[in-house]
């Protein structure tokens, strides 16, 4: 009895040394948290503006703003490359659009902020501002040209970047961004469309370089729901083992809320798979060969598309742990589909930055060697839109690939950084022809000519040229004309998992041996 008693009376201590404890760590951890949230969608939103003020800033650089209709294609480009600008425009001082990128997107417009209404960034160079638009409120920055104009980029702010709650309160909460007259400029809640309650705990942070703040409006009732069952797991866990207080409470706001730690996560956990899409003849529709493109397989079942992690996975270092990781499989996996044709080519991305990295080509040759494919059948894939920052190494690198077997290829080429001289110097022996001229190749003249002129440039130094994103069969004529002879798209095949590119490789093999045997039949 007394040793019943004794453990009766350590519980009812640690019981009540715990309810102390909880109430205040629950409260405290909460409260530390929702402030930390609002500092991340904060965060997010200030890095969505610099990304704008960059793009705004070259495209001033470059040339003049001057509604041409090259001024006009240079804007599209820009708002079609990235993921957070919706339009660009080229407006007067006083405020009224002389030019836009998508002009139809004028139509929602329902007035356009003076300059007098703009508020000034930290170091003066952007202003932001709310453009009224029928559809609601829409947020938008911009940057002068020169004394009588400017131009304005319209932000695609939405649950991509301000998603950022924990699931036990995404129904209970919304987060606003505001300028300082209090304008909203962005709104997002979780669960549905509603408007922030007037009943609700607020936490805000306020932006050191933009005119902008971030708040997090939550639902008082929806906070105490959180901290009653957090106490009472809390309390029933050190009733039965004290110890098991700290592992519950931790788990339980260890919710992963850093889009790199759940980055990191799906690394770890091999989430990243590889998805082939076919490259083919355009004469006569043949496979010759597939581009890995990375997707995102999330444990509830959602496959993520590359631009929702493949700008992060570069800005933290983390893509060449993720090229590693779907090349490996990916060449595993086809490794009898390769064998079986020799002419068959896989190509992958490498970001120039992984290209000229410390020990890139002894890995690359580990793990092509330890999948038993040869090195002619693997395509390097140089993305124009990062630029080489050691172009002499960047020869050398590409030099020592091509001498291994390896096959270099220029993407993105028209869009990006690399001039005639750095394509000559380079090495590389393939030319990718970027979705964004063979979009306007049937419709827009000035495409036809620039894929002429890139046609004409690989042959002269003796390379093929591949273009990408063809979904119509006019797009296909029009290639053929300008001297085209390979492409890709979703006119033969979307990406595919591994299990249905195979699948599709066997139907069109076996088509075309039916192409070869009946002339034979018939003769």
């Amino acid at each position: 009895m007394l040793r019943v008693g004794a453990v009766a009376a350590c519980v009812g201590v640690f019981l009540a040394g715990a309810d102390l404890a909880v109430t205040a760590l629950i409260g405290g951890q909460t409260t530390r948290q929702l402030s930390e949230l609002s500092k991340v969608a904060l965060r997010r939103s200030e890095a969505a503006i610099d990304s704008a003020g960059a793009i705004l800033n070259r495209l001033i650089a470059r040339g003049p703003m001057d509604c041409s209709a090259i001024a006009l294609q240079a804007l599209r480009l820009n708002v079609y490359q990235g993921t957070i600008i919706k339009d660009i425009r080229t407006v007067n001082r006083d405020g009224s659009v002389l030019c836009s990128a998508y002009p139809e997107t004028l139509e929602f417009d329902k007035g356009w902020a003076r300059q007098e209404e703009m508020f000034k960034s930290t170091d003066g160079e952007l202003r932001l501002f709310q453009v009224e638009q029928f559809t609601g409120a829409a947020f938008a920055v911009m940057r002068d040209i020169d004394a009588t104009r400017s131009l304005a980029a319209i932000l695609r702010i939405d649950g991509n970047l301000l998603d950022v709650m924990p699931v036990g309160l995404r129904g209970e909460s919304d987060i606003t961004l505001t300028l300082p007259d209090g304008e909203q400029v962005a709104f997002y809640h979780p669960g549905a469309a509603a408007k922030p309650s007037a009943q609700s705990v607020a936490f805000t942070t306020v932006s050191d370089r933009y005119p902008l703040q971030a708040t997090i409006h939550v639902r008082p009732q929806s906070l105490s729901a959180r901290q009653e069952t957090a106490y009472l797991l809390t309390m029933l866990a050190a009733g039965v083992l004290g110890g098991l207080f700290g592992l519950l409470l931790a788990s339980y706001l260890n919710r992963p809320v850093d889009p790199v730690a759940e980055l990191d996560r799906g690394l770890s956990a091999n989430e990243f798979k590889p998805y082939l899409q076919p490259t083919f003849r355009l004469k006569t529709g043949d496979i010759v060969g597939c581009e890995i493109l990375a997707r995102w397989e999330r444990p509830d079942g959602r496959v993520m598309q590359p631009m929702s992690f493949i700008p992060l996975a570069e800005s933290t270092g983390r893509i060449e742990t993720l090229t590693w990781q779907i090349l490996k499989t990916a060449l595993r996996e086809l490794q009898p589909e390769m064998k079986q044709d020799k002419l068959f080519k896989m190509s992958v991305n490498i970001t120039p930055r992984h290209l000229l990295g410390d020990g890139f080509i002894d890995e690359l040759r580990k793990v092509v060697a330890s999948s038993s494919v040869s090195t002619r059948q693997v395509v390097l894939e140089v993305t124009e839109r990062e630029e080489l920052a050691d172009l002499t190494k960047a020869t050398t690198v590409v030099k020592e690939l091509s001498d291994l077997g390896f096959r270099i290829a220029l993407d993105d080429v028209g869009i990006g950084h690399s001039g005639l001289s750095t394509i000559q110097r380079l090495g590389a022996r393939i030319l990718k022809i970027d979705k964004f001229f063979v979009d306007a190749i049937t419709r827009d003249q000035s495409a036809v000519v620039v894929v002429q002129m890139l046609v004409a440039l690989a042959r002269e130094l003796d390379m093929s040229v591949v273009a990408e994103g063809i979904e119509h069969q006019e797009q296909v004529d029009a290639l053929l004309a300008c001297g085209v002879e390979e492409g890709q798209g979703y006119l033969v095949a979307a990406p595919l998992s591994l299990d249905r590119f195979k699948q599709f490789l066997d139907v069109r093999r076996a088509a075309a041996v039916g192409r070869v045997t009946k002339p034979e039949l018939a003769a």
